[in-house]
């Protein structure tokens, strides 16, 4: 696997695939990696030539006093996971490469940018749209792998594509969960063995509305309300938003058909934590 750094060697390494006709495959991600972030390099491997992926811990998406500091950052062990999975080249820029003296264009995808994430993290999905964006300028992939785990983010990032007009296919892909139903993140590690426990409240929840929807309630209110009744049952955990919307725009919707997405955040101790599930 080659490791690249500066934005000028990647781009000439991906415009000679290009002019192979070679088809390209792209996962961005922060590191710490898991088993959620090798099934996306898997789906690219298995559609795709040829697999790149990024590790950049982007700056411009955390706001102050959020955890930047300390994000887990496993460059060796990440390198190691990406070459086992048959990853052509990995991206790895500093943030002054990525964000040199100044500049100062960024991307912002107004309304849907504002909203679950958006709302409780102003300028969060600003952060996100930026970087994504100069991403897929350097990498030019044909198409690009996200987890559907960060729903709001593929969908902020879809609108951004569309109005933007990149020339690329965003796949979505499900998330992958322990044993227990935890939605792997790198953020996990962060958690004590007590509040490991207590974040299995999220997908408590979620069981619960999925059951419900099973029963026959559509009605949005209603699934809220039954999965709020969950984090009752626990201590320590502060739920963000619990939400019923529209997958596309993340407005929210009365009632619950296909494309709704049924999406929940929570502080289990001081770690945020996210999950949801897409009606198909």
């Amino acid at each position: 696997m080659r490791i690249i750094n500066t934005v000028a060697a990647m781009q000439s390494f991906c415009r000679e695939l290009r002019m192979r006709e070679v088809g390209l495959g792209f996962v961005p991600t922060m590191g710490a990696l898991h088993e959620g972030h090798l099934s996306l390099v898997r789906r690219a491997k298995a559609e795709c030539d040829v697999v790149a992926a990024s590790i950049f811990v982007n700056p411009l998406q955390f706001a102050p006093g959020e955890d930047l500091a300390r994000y887990p950052r496993t460059f060796e062990e990440d390198c190691k996971l990406l070459e086992a999975e048959g990853v052509k080249v990995l991206f790895a820029p500093e943030a002054a490469e990525m964000y040199p003296d100044g500049a100062v264009t960024t991307v912002t995808v107004a309304g849907i940018g504002g909203r679950l994430d958006g709302a409780s993290r102003p300028g969060h999905f600003a952060g996100v749209a930026t970087i994504v964006a100069k991403l897929f300028n350097v990498v030019r992939p044909d198409r690009a792998y996200f987890g559907q785990k960060d729903a709001a983010q593929l969908a902020v990032i879809r609108q951004m594509v569309r109005d933007l007009n990149f020339d690329v296919e965003l796949v979505g892909c499900p998330i992958v969960r322990d044993a227990d139903g935890l939605a792997l993140s790198s953020r996990n590690r962060y958690l004590s063995a007590t509040e490991r426990q207590q974040a299995l409240v999220l997908h408590a929840s979620l069981s619960r509305m999925k059951q419900m929807i099973a029963e026959g309630e559509r009605d949005s209110a209603t699934l809220i309300r039954g999965g709020m009744e969950v984090f009752q049952t626990v201590t320590g955990v502060r739920v963000d938003y619990l939400s019923v919307v529209d997958a596309r725009t993340l407005l929210p919707v009365a009632s619950v058909h296909s494309g709704t997405l049924v999406a929940i955040a929570a502080h289990v101790g001081n770690t945020r934590l996210i999950d949801n599930f897409l009606m198909a």
